[in-house]
């Protein structure tokens, strides 16, 4: 009985039954492909750095003749790279220049060994060989050249950038990636030459006398971060210094944590909104299914057919589709894995390409399935309960509404078609119809109003605190380069500037963490960014980055001792991004507060401008050189634009998901809502057929489907659109304060204006096959058959 069931539903229902296999290979396809693609990309940092002896800390003495065997020979170190601080450059790449190259052959061998994804390293002992990393536009084979420059250039401060010294052919001989020398997510590509090219030409990367170049290490200890206080404290004693600055690489690695974990998080939402969305669009198709079935059945409980019975044959059909398309949804899943982990997580994967993750795959192939028969039972078991009440059904008040009204009939039938589930074997549940069009614009608004939070701080940099575009160094170390006044002066004539601030830079210290604080001169209007609170406006008040504070344990009101000072915190927000912290992490301190902590010293003296959208930045500083270039020291003050946070790159990698999600509930919400005009029109044909031999002409008909689709429509705008709003601006606000970044309500008011038109449209072209079908009813065998 199973198998000839089967054969008539395959016969008359392919289409339904073609249409809820592919919602669910779509479903499971996305869903499992986000899950193991979440998986995979928790762990790429730490699968990485397994394979790549990383470096621990970064040893800054800025002393070309500093002895590193001192280094080498102290108990906790496992190996050293050294690195010289100047640049290469590539004529094949004009806007590329190389930096930090090795020094010596430690360098991808006992530290820093980077995996090989193709071809082989660099041969330390040869100059003209090369490798990349993935996203550079060279490839294994291409033959580059390599541009040094003049020992004379490399001893000038104010290098241009034009070098003119040794140029060498290479050969690019593999792609590598690795920690240090890795991929940023905002840049082109880098090029990894080899410890023999500092060998062959020490002084065109130093200098001969060695007034500028430097070379600094990256130092491996054998215990990782739980070596560093030993290590630090014996280089101290060996060096006889105290002052060489540590950079602790473990930061790195903690923040690079934090994004791919972040970015596996936003997958595993990804997964649960689809997941969520199908179950409720996909059930209601399911429902249907299984109510229309159940009707056809009733006609052989006379033969002796249990409603036991009656129930597995109807759940049949769905729940063997449900079985293959979980199974081209999963081989979806396996085909898309090359194109898994994204984001930041991607620059990490050490074994990039094709992957199985088969616990996920295994558990969605049992798991959905299952899910669907549950659906499918449930609905069955609600549909014979439905059956077996004798109470009238009861009427909508929408289609009672438009009864009093005196609309026209096809108005009226599809108002019933749409909100009242019907009687005896024509009844068909309208609930889940409703539900389903509800949840698809709710979702799809959601979606579009998360992506234009996104879109929002990745195209604007004030949203992480950066309302300058250009810094100039007046000063480091208490050393003043120049003349700050004049510098100044002319910062503030030039026709594109709108704001400048001199600002001075120190470290404060507490036990829980360094804090990079920056002065801000009392009465500047220059714009700083807050989340809360105010700046500082007493020498014994401070505003804290975000990450500052909660590093402190204090918001608002409260007060922090750094450095042996107590302040009061008036205000949490963003400050400026160093070379020593991130624009998230630091504070404002009035400039009496900056002196009583330094005195009239400090780490850098900058000048931060901000100027007009639109400026050149390019052309600015070039009149900037121009303007001060006879000023005493002005050859030693460098301007220079400044780069976004890597944060609003990797909050850009998130618009694919919104996109991915919207395009995805399109599709659903259109398969669900067809389905659903399609199985109103077939199990209610009796009700059709006695409409039309009463007089309903062929276009009359086809206005009672129209009108089923449109008022489906119109529900869910009316509930979907202010909850979709709603649930999108909260998702970014929680993305938001998770990044950190100021949380700016989107503006999605595109979406608004575009979601009911198109929602209208796409609901009236579904509607334009199942009303055909409508207006071909054969009436007299439709009636003598029921």
């Amino acid at each position: 009985m199973t198998r000839l069931w089967l054969q008539l539903e395959l016969r008359r229902r392919w289409r339904s039954l073609a249409v809820l296999g592919l919602l669910v290979a779509l479903a499971a396809g996305m869903v499992l492909a986000s899950v193991a693609g979440a998986r995979r990309g928790a762990a790429t940092v730490d699968r990485l750095l397994a394979r790549t002896l990383p470096a621990t800390v970064a040893a800054l003495p800025n002393d070309p003749d500093f002895d590193w065997d001192l280094v080498r020979a102290l108990p906790e170190v496992a190996a050293v790279g050294e690195i010289a601080v100047a640049p290469f450059f590539v004529e094949e790449l004009p806007d590329y220049y190389g930096y930090l190259p090795p020094r010596g052959p430690e360098t991808y061998r006992t530290i820093e060994k980077p995996v090989v994804l193709e071809g082989r390293l660099p041969d330390p002992a040869r100059a003209d060989e090369v490798a990349v990393t993935a996203l550079s536009p060279l490839d294994v084979g291409d033959r580059i050249t390599l541009r040094l420059m003049t020992p004379g250039e490399a001893e000038a401060p104010d290098f241009d950038g034009d070098p003119h010294g040794p140029v060498i052919p290479a050969r690019v001989v593999g792609v590598a990636r690795g920690p240090w020398y890795g991929d940023k997510l905002s840049g082109q590509g880098e090029v990894l030459v080899s410890p023999a090219l500092f060998g062959d030409h020490p002084a065109n990367f130093i200098g001969t006398h060695k007034t500028y170049g430097i070379v600094n290490a990256l130092v491996r200890l054998k215990r990782g971060d739980a070596d560093l206080a030993s290590f630090q404290a014996g280089l101290a004693k060996v060096t006889g210094r105290s002052d060489i600055e540590l950079m602790n690489l473990e930061d790195d690695a903690a923040h690079a944590r934090k994004v791919v974990r972040f970015e596996s998080g936003a997958l595993l939402a990804f997964a649960l909104a689809v997941l969520v969305a199908a179950l409720v669009l996909v059930g209601q198709s399911v429902s249907r299914y299984v109510a229309a079935g159940l009707g056809d059945l009733q006609a052989l409980r006379a033969s002796g057919l249990t409603p036991r019975q009656a129930l597995a044959l109807a759940v049949a059909a769905p729940t063997l589709v449900s079985v293959a398309g979980t199974l081209l949804g999963a081989a979806g899943a396996a085909a898309a894995s090359p194109w898994m982990p994204v984001g930041m997580a991607a620059l990490y994967e050490p074994s990039p390409g094709f992957d199985l993750d088969w616990p996920v795959l295994l558990a969605g192939c049992a798991a959905v399935p299952l899910l669907v028969l549950a659906g499918a039972l449930a609905s069955g078991w609600f549909a014979r309960r439905a059956g077996r009440d004798d109470a009238p059904v009861r009427r909508s008040a929408v289609a009672l509404a438009a009864a009093r009204a005196g609309l026209p009939l096809p108005l009226l039938v599809g108002a019933r078609f749409a909100l009242e589930p019907g009687h005896g074997n024509g009844r068909v549940p309208v609930r889940p119809a409703l539900l389903g069009s509800v949840v698809g614009v709710l979702g799809v608004l959601a979606a579009f109003t998360f992506s234009a939070g996104v879109s929002d701080a990745a195209g604007h940099p004030e949203r992480f605190g950066m309302t300058h575009r250009i810094m100039a160094y007046l000063g480091e170390g208490g050393t003043e380069f120049g003349q700050a006044g004049p510098v100044l002066a002319a910062l503030a004539k030039d026709p594109d500037v709108t704001h400048v601030m001199e600002t001075y830079v120190g470290v404060l210290n507490s036990p829980r963490t360094s804090v990079t604080v920056y002065s801000r001169p009392e009465g500047t209007d220059f714009p700083a960014v807050l989340d809360r609170g105010r700046l500082p406006e007493r020498p014994d008040e401070v505003a804290l980055a975000v990450t500052s504070a909660k590093e402190l344990g204090v918001d608002v009101g409260g007060t922090v001792t750094l450095s042996g000072v107590t302040l009061k915190v008036t205000g949490v927000g963003f400050v400026i991004a160093g070379s020593h912290n991130n624009y998230d992490d630091g504070g404002w301190l009035t400039r009496e507060g900056f002196r009583r902590s330094f005195g009239d010293t400090s780490k850098y003296h900058l000048a931060v401008v901000s100027v007009r959208p639109g400026t050149d930045l390019q052309q600015f500083t070039g009149r900037f050189r121009e303007s001060i270039g006879a000023l005493p020291g002005a050859g030693k003050i460098v301007a220079e634009p400044g780069q976004p946070p890597e944060e609003s790159t990797e909050v850009r990698n998130l618009l694919v998901l919104p996109a991915l999600l919207g395009t995805f509930l399109i599709a659903l919400a259109a398969g669900a809502v067809g389905h659903a005009l399609a199985t109103a029109v077939r199990r209610r044909r009796h009700e059709l057929a006695v409409l039309r031999a009463l007089g309903m002409t062929r276009a009359q008909t086809r206005v009672v489907v129209v009108t089923q689709a449109t008022l489906l429509a119109m529900i869910g705008l009316a509930f979907g659109v202010p909850l979709g709003l709603a649930l999108g601006r909260t998702l970014w606000r929680i993305v938001a304060d998770q990044t950190p970044l100021f949380y700016q309500p989107p503006d999605a008011l595109p979406a608004l204006l575009l979601i009911g038109p198109a929602a209208l449209l796409g609901v009236n072209l579904l509607a334009v096959w199942p009303g055909r079908q409508a207006a071909r009813v054969n009436v007299g065998h439709v009636l003598r058959t029921e």
